[in-house]
């Protein structure tokens, strides 16, 4: 205002001393001073921290963070460079220290004013801004707020992949993997070159960066869409390199991708083993990972060995006995995944001896008295499949909880789980006429005729081979 005011007395003069240009020069300044206060003063209006005053020592820790809250939003709206970016440095503290922060922050509006300044002149307010989104991507309950955004939030993530620092490529690739979800963001990253980007990451990037790289190519690869742009960017050999050295979130999100890919997709799983991939998955699941990992890699097996000539390659390198190591595994998910490989894996009389010698039949049946119904319809799944050979099913009928196992999964009370893997288990095993009593004893006959009222594949073949079985035991009495 003291300028504003002199400059006022300096051309109330006759004659202007310095001249009109400078004058006007110095007017244009001082208006524009001016027009950024009126602009500063209508945000600090508009955001009630005016209103807000002191927070007393009475008042409760969230009505002091959305206080502090609103009011370093507002300070990142106005006033210097300086103090916008001693303002942004506060903020980071503040998310920082708690979820609930985060989301206190959000709900006062800061997230499009950070998507703003991430068009600031200043690399260090840049890097600081991704830092805190990236940190907002962090709270599940906030995320959809940065996918309101948009192609302005994802555009800008995206330039940061290509020229960004090591530390703001990281963050950029944390906030990527909440906004990659959805097959509109997936296209428009795969057309804006954010793969070849991500990838380079993977290959040169820091572990951090190259973990969290690899967790957003993860889900982008779960898009049909875009799978020609991985194939363009040699990703196969990338993704194996990061399985072979990275870190082990790295490795997990890297064998997660290649999961994905490899999906419906017998010429990338060729390429998968062409590539030393089969020697890279036994390295990692040889190395004791954690649950979540040993979950992607056997998932990743199953995927493997859908297609057969894999399968051989598979069992050939002794991936059975780490199947059945899975199987016995305290991880629910595991169990299920390890399950579902079996399955794939039956697709031979051989295939089907050697994971029945190998130890297969006991946990499978112990997993058709799991809790989930995923467990049970796993493990019915995989049995279907081993009780086709001979010598299995001898295994299965000296384990006692096999077949009042098996008979407890017709139950139509038990929903949403495929009664054809339990109706197959049981056909397979009716020439054993101590099998049959079993079934009948467990109540099978009851199960079946309700199955047979709504057309389960099996069942009524299944129903009058155990009632001729009951008709002959009348007729052998005394």
């Amino acid at each position: 205002m003291n300028d504003a005011v002199s400059l006022s007395r300096k051309c109330q003069n006759n004659g202007l001393t310095e001249g009109k240009l400078k004058t006007q020069s110095d007017l244009d300044a001082v208006l524009a001073k001016l027009n950024r206060h009126v602009m500063d003063s209508e945000i600090l209006i508009r955001s009630g921290v005016l209103q807000d005053g002191a927070v007393s020592s009475s008042s409760s820790k969230k009505e002091a963070v959305r206080v502090e809250s609103r009011n370093l939003i507002t300070r990142l709206q106005i006033g210097t460079n300086e103090s916008k970016n001693s303002a942004m440095d506060s903020l980071l503290g503040l998310l920082q220290e708690d979820d609930k922060n985060v989301m206190i922050a959000v709900a006062q509006g800061v997230v499009p004013v950070l998507v703003r300044l991430l068009d600031s002149s200043s690399l260090e307010m840049k890097e600081k801004t991704v830092a805190a989104i990236s940190r907002v991507s962090m709270v599940e309950s906030s995320k959809h707020v940065l996918i309101a955004e948009g192609l302005l939030l994802l555009n800008h993530l995206l330039r940061v992949l290509e020229s960004g620092s090591g530390f703001a490529k990281e963050k950029s690739c944390i906030a990527l993997q909440a906004l990659t979800f959805s097959k509109e963001n997936a296209r428009a990253i795969g057309s804006r070159g954010g793969i070849s980007s991500l990838l380079e990451i993977c290959q040169v990037g820091t572990p951090g960066s190259q973990a969290f790289a690899a967790g957003v190519l993860k889900n982008l690869a779960s898009f049909n869409e875009i799978k020609e742009n991985f194939i363009e960017e040699n990703a196969i050999f990338v993704l194996i390199g990061l399985v072979s050295s990275g870190t082990v979130l790295a490795q997990e999100n890297s064998i997660g991708c290649l999961c994905n890919l490899v999906s419906n997709d017998s010429k990338l799983k060729l390429l998968i083993v062409k590539e030393n991939g089969i020697d890279c998955l036994k390295n990692f699941l040889d190395s004791s990972p954690n649950p979540k990992s040993l979950e992607v890699a056997i998932e990743f097996i199953r995927h493997l060995a859908s297609f057969p000539p894999i399968a051989e390659a598979l069992v050939a390198d002794g991936f059975i006995a780490r199947l059945v190591s899975a199987l016995n595994c305290g991880g629910l998910n595991v169990r299920i995944a390890a399950a579902k490989a079996v399955y794939e894996l039956g697709f031979s009389l051989k295939t089907r001896k050697e994971m029945g010698e190998c130890g297969c039949i006991a946990p499978l049946i112990k997993m058709l008295d799991g809790k989930a119904v995923e467990e049970k319809e796993a493990g019915a799944m995989a049995l279907s499949k081993l009780v086709l050979y001979v010598g299995n099913r001898k295994v299965f009928h000296k384990d006692e909880r096999g077949i009042v196992n098996v008979v407890q999964l017709l139950d139509p009370l038990i929903q949403n789980l495929d009664k054809k893997y339990p109706v197959s288990i049981l056909s397979e095993l009716l020439h054993s006429k101590k099998c049959r009593k079993q079934m009948i004893a467990a109540g099978a006959c009851v199960h079946l005729q309700k199955l047979v009222e709504v057309n389960i594949d099996g069942a009524k073949k299944l129903l009058e081979s155990l009632g001729k079985g009951k008709i002959w035991g009348v007729f052998a009495r005394p």
